[in-house]
């Protein structure tokens, strides 16, 4: 069975209803009015595998971060809310909470010492990953992050990586924009995909190419 329908009909009516709004191309935020539903006339999408454009500069960093998921959810999501301006109120925070305890909503997590460097947060509904919010206390934790987010959901079969909105620090990596109607065509199919999100795999071929190069050159 698709793992789609597992959140679209899920038993905990919240988790149920925010899974069927996402299905839906919609996505949630509170700018300051209340929590609501919005959508986009562009939709941002970053690119899996071997399509996304690592820079140069920062592929050095790959290798000195552990990736986890979920091992500190309530930290990534702190870190996410502590800036000047966040979108993230505390009813949205607690929702969040909630999700990731029914299983629709994972931290991306970067470790540095044994300690959180960064991460994503994002919404898994079948082969549809998408990020709500990123966030770093390293200097490169959250791009790393998000590099091997892209990887990971490669390697698990995900149609797509959605952004939501496009910014300078998502085009860096090749992140591209696309209509709501293409959206739709995309996130149909998506739906009806059954992968697993949370396991954790080897380093693929395609970083090791990345790591020759750059010691080459």
């Amino acid at each position: 069975m698709p793992t789609a329908m597992s959140m679209l009909n899920h038993p905990d009516p919240l988790t149920r209803e925010i899974a069927r709004g996402y299905a839906g191309g919609g996505f949630l935020m509170d700018n300051g009015e209340g929590l609501e539903w919005y959508s986009s006339t562009r939709r941002a999408l970053v690119p899996l595998g071997e399509a996304l454009h690592i820079p140069r500069s920062l592929r050095k960093h790959l290798s000195r971060f552990e990736v986890r998921i979920n091992a500190d959810f309530p930290g990534v999501l702190a870190g996410c809310m502590a800036r000047e301006e966040t979108w993230i109120s505390p009813e949205l925070a607690g929702i969040y909470l909630h999700l990731n305890e029914t299983g629709l909503l994972h931290s991306f997590e970067t470790w540095r010492g044994g300690q959180l460097a960064g991460g994503v947060l994002g919404l898994a509904l079948g082969g549809a990953f998408v990020g709500e919010t990123m966030f770093h206390a390293v200097t490169h934790a959250s791009k790393v992050a998000l590099v091997r987010l892209s990887q990971h959901l490669t390697r698990r079969g995900y149609s797509f990586l959605d952004a939501q909105m496009q910014n300078p620090h998502l085009e860096q990596f090749g992140t591209y924009e696309i209509t709501p109607a293409e959206y739709a065509g995309l996130l149909r199919p998506a739906l009806g995909q059954d992968v697993e999100f949370e396991a954790l795999e080897e380093q693929p071929a395609f970083e090791q190419r990345f790591q020759i190069q750059d010691s080459a050159g």
